[in-house]
């Protein structure tokens, strides 16, 4: 009966928090629009929108994974802001509709977005810098009065054979239709770059130069990206299509970093990168001392280009790794290895030095660690347990918080051990205490056969008080009293 009216009462409770949940969602859609959990759907002409629809709190937009707009005219743009703090969205459709303009920045958080229906809108032309990070699955244009001119021209090289199967057509300067698939200027062409280099591969503290040169139409803007370079670079720009770039003092820091040239115009981009690879001796950047884990282990980290060889040397001389003693790698980067010499249970003939060597063609580098994992059982003086760290008399910070639960671990206990203790205490005295009660017994039926005689003195005087009258009887009970005194 009980749970049955629980559960009522949780039913009733979700069913609040669902309606609570729906009202606040209905409150903060536009009118023009309905909305749920995931979608939002504007088709309403009678109220129409302006602006793309926003719900309110933010919070809610982060949950939307499809909006849907159509029969909007007076929905003109898709601005900066607009899509950006709808971060789950993957289905977009604005169609029927009046808009003209997609900003580049419209869709700069959303690289979910998958599906894009902007069919039978009023856009003449649209840029390939608002789509260029999205790895759209279907882009539908179909029904737009794009114009025949080179900034539609990445359309037409974006979808490919989609451009005929859409039926896009485009309106000349005679504002006339034209298959878009068929466009084709010699004032519209995409760019092009070659980037070439004296040598990627090269010694720390050496130079490189970079000479980039791009072509296209229209002229193409060459953009250098250098990937944070720690080594000196000097610019220089013959001209708009042909620039240098002139890397001296090399850093190992730069090993594996990617340089690019990337030259963009209205019809698109193209990028060309060559990678650095710089050839430098080792450096031994860490040697800690050594840690328990699972095992024990000497922490290490060793730069160098190639990768070095590594050999270790206890109190000088070579050690012969084998299962219990080895080195392990646990990450390597670019040009960085990290890791340590494994030591499984070792003991006091295992404590000294422990020296790193690192080679490769270019260098060495070394450093050595004292290491101790146990003090020795047969020194002089008296025999503790094996240490296995040495002692300090460091005292660690005591948490005020673990500290009272502590406290509260202890009273938990104390108090079970005196219900053990009074539990204990019960049993015994049950146990004896029967022992006591035939114990007892004994000494009561002892008790009875001492008080016998006393008990048949005083049964005879009873019978013959009751026969005072009877001479025979009272010289036989007169009888009877004399053998019982005797």
């Amino acid at each position: 009966m009980i749970s049955s009216w629980r559960w009522r009462g949780m039913a009733r409770w979700g069913f609040c928090w669902v309606l609570l949940g729906l009202w606040r969602l209905n409150a903060a859609c536009p009118a023009a629009c309905t909305c749920s959990t995931s979608r939002i759907s504007c088709i309403d002409q009678e109220w129409g929108i302006v602006a793309f629809p926003v719900l309110s709190p933010d919070l809610e937009m982060e949950n939307i994974t499809e909006i849907y707009i159509a029969n909007q005219s007076k929905l003109r743009a898709i601005n900066d802001k607009d899509v950006k703090l709808y971060r789950s969205l993957r289905n977009l459709t604005v169609t029927n509709s009046g808009l003209t303009y997609v900003s580049r920045l419209a869709f700069q958080n959303n690289s979910k977005l998958q599906y894009l229906n902007l069919k039978d809108n009023k856009m003449s032309a649209l840029s390939w810098r608002t789509f260029r990070h999205l790895n759209l699955s279907s882009f539908i244009l179909t029904g737009n009065p794009l114009q025949c001119s080179c900034e539609n021209m990445w359309i037409k090289l974006w979808l490919g054979d989609e451009t005929e199967s859409q039926e896009l057509v485009c309106l000349d300067d005679k504002n006339r239709k034209k298959s878009l698939s068929k466009l084709s200027s010699p004032e519209c062409v995409p760019p092009a770059v070659v980037l070439r280099y004296s040598n990627n591969t090269v010694l720390e503290g050496g130079k490189v130069t970079l000479v980039c040169n791009t072509t296209g139409a229209p002229t193409p803007e060459l953009i250098w990206h250098r990937n944070h370079l720690v080594s000196k670079a000097e610019q220089e720009n013959i001209s708009v299509q042909h620039s240098i770039i002139k890397l001296t003092n090399i850093s190992s820091d730069d090993n594996g970093k990617k340089i690019s040239c990337r030259a963009e115009n209205v019809v698109g981009e193209k990028e060309s990168s060559v990678v650095l690879h710089v050839l430098f001796p080792p450096k031994i950047i860490l040697l800690a001392e050594a840690m328990a884990d699972h095992h024990w282990c000497i922490p290490f980290s060793v730069r160098g280009n190639p990768k070095p060889s590594l050999q270790w040397f206890y109190e000088g001389a070579v050690l012969l790794e084998t299962t219990f003693i080895k080195t392990m790698i646990h990450e390597t980067s670019e040009s960085e290895h990290h890791g340590c010499l494994q030591l499984d249970s070792p003991t006091h003939l295992n404590n000294g030095q422990y020296t790193l060597l690192a080679k490769n063609a270019f260098g060495t580098d070394n450093r050595t660690i004292s290491a101790h994992f146990m003090l020795n059982p047969w020194s002089d003086g008296p025999i503790t347990d094996p240490y296995y760290y040495e002692t300090t008399d460091y005292t660690p910070p005591v948490d005020p918080e673990v500290n009272e639960e502590s406290v509260a671990v202890y009273v938990v206990v104390g108090i079970a051990a005196v219900a053990f203790t009074g539990f204990v205490l019960m049993l015994i005295i049950l146990k004896f205490g029967r022992n006591s009660k035939f114990g007892i017994k004994e000494i009561n039926i002892e008790t009875d056969k001492a008080l016998q005689p006393c008990k048949e003195e005083i049964s005879i005087e009873h019978s013959c008080g009751s026969h005072r009258d009877n001479g025979l009887v009272q010289d036989a009970c007169s009888a009877s009293l004399q053998n019982s005194h005797q």
